[in-house]
């Protein structure tokens, strides 16, 4: 154990690792102000509940005339606006250390357009289609869009500077074929989805939990296991190599779990933007930018900005509802231009 440093291994499964000291803290802070959050916002709305009817109905001592409303209506809507963020967060994070890039997030690369102009088009060509094949449209449709990049970024080898580059150019090709479906499709499923666009969790319900929550069980433990190998990565291809690193099979395994993230995140949903690219840069500032700890706490980052950030749709105008993405796009529309002031006179990020 150094100082500085928490050591943990465990022979049974094979693992090791290291996080700051200031992990464990961190992370419990985040949680009880990501649960304050979800409590506030679940008792927010027409017909107010207090918090501490709000903890008691979900804990199964309900009050009749409040169970329907916390537990069919408002609590899948916390719970996949948590589940959301959690997925950005850390699909950001991946492709911030993947890139070697503070400004990488999934709705600039590339990513999240791919997952857009898939699910748009599911909605507007095959307005009957179940809703279970939203999350695979879009996973396939970020899929496409990352092999793209990463084929188009080779040249003995991917680079992430070209990685960035092609992606934001792919980027806006996707945006564009998405802003011809909106234009010529079906006035309501265009308008369906033009508010999926917008990133919204209104009217989310056990069903969407259902859908992501799966997604999530598998990709977030196995981006927790990448984080050492993304430490690797970061210390350049020749550095990892040098340590013993397959440097193209973990860039790609890496690479598929953040489009995976991100697709799934975006199906649920749409467009929530900026999320990816925020909280990974305030993990930083609380644990530094080792992976193994930077990852599980920017997790936790995102799921309380996109909580957040609907529960400030939801009051700021009452009763007019604003979209929890156009929260993020104001916050961190400012927020990324800073970044590009700071990188432009050479601070660190």
């Amino acid at each position: 154990m150094n100082q500085g440093w928490l050591v943990i291994r465990s022979r049974c499964l094979g693992i090791s690792f290291r996080v700051d000291r200031r992990v464990p803290v961190v992370l419990l802070a985040l949680a009880i102000v990501t649960l304050a959050a979800m409590v506030v916002s679940i008792g927010q709305g027409e017909y107010p509940i207090p918090p501490l009817e709000v903890v008691k109905t979900i804990l199964g001592w309900d009050n009749p005339d409040y169970a329907f409303i916390i537990n069919t209506l408002r609590l899948p809507r916390t719970l996949v606006a948590f589940l959301v963020g959690v997925g950005l967060a850390i699909s950001g994070t991946i492709l911030q250390g993947l890139t070697r890039n503070p400004l990488a997030d999934p709705s600039i690369i590339g990513f999240t357009a791919g997952a857009s102009l898939a699910a748009v088009s599911l909605i507007v060509l095959l307005p009957s289609a179940p809703m279970y094949l939203l999350p695979w449209s879009a996973f396939g449709g970020a899929v496409v869009v990352a092999l793209l990049i990463y084929l188009l970024a080779w040249d003995r080898g991917s680079s992430p500077i070209r990685l960035i580059l092609i992606g934001i150019g792919l980027e806006a090709v996707a945006s564009a074929f998405t802003d011809l479906m909106v234009a010529f499709g079906e006035i309501n499923s265009v308008s369906q989805a033009s508010v999926w666009l917008a990133g919204s969790v209104y009217g989310r319900s056990w069903e969407h939990v259902a859908a992501i929550l799966p997604w999530l069980i598998v990709l977030v433990p196995l981006a927790l296991m990448l984080a050492q190998q993304l430490n690797i990565l970061n210390l350049g291809d020749d550095v990892a190599r040098g340590l013993g690193s397959a440097v193209e099979w973990q860039r790609g395994l890496l690479l598929l779990t953040s489009v995976a993230l991100a697709g799934v995140a975006v199906a649920t949903a749409g467009t929530i933007a900026f999320v990816g690219l925020i909280a990974p840069h305030l993990g930083r500032m609380l644990v530094g930018s080792s992976h193994e700890g930077l990852m599980p706490t920017a997790a936790m980052m995102g799921g309380a900005i996109v909580v957040l950030a609907d529960l400030v749709g939801r009051s700021l105008f009452a009763p007019i509802e604003l979209p929890c993405g156009i929260i993020t796009t104001a916050v961190g529309a400012p927020y990324f231009l800073y970044l590009l002031y700071r990188n432009r006179h050479g601070r660190s990020c």
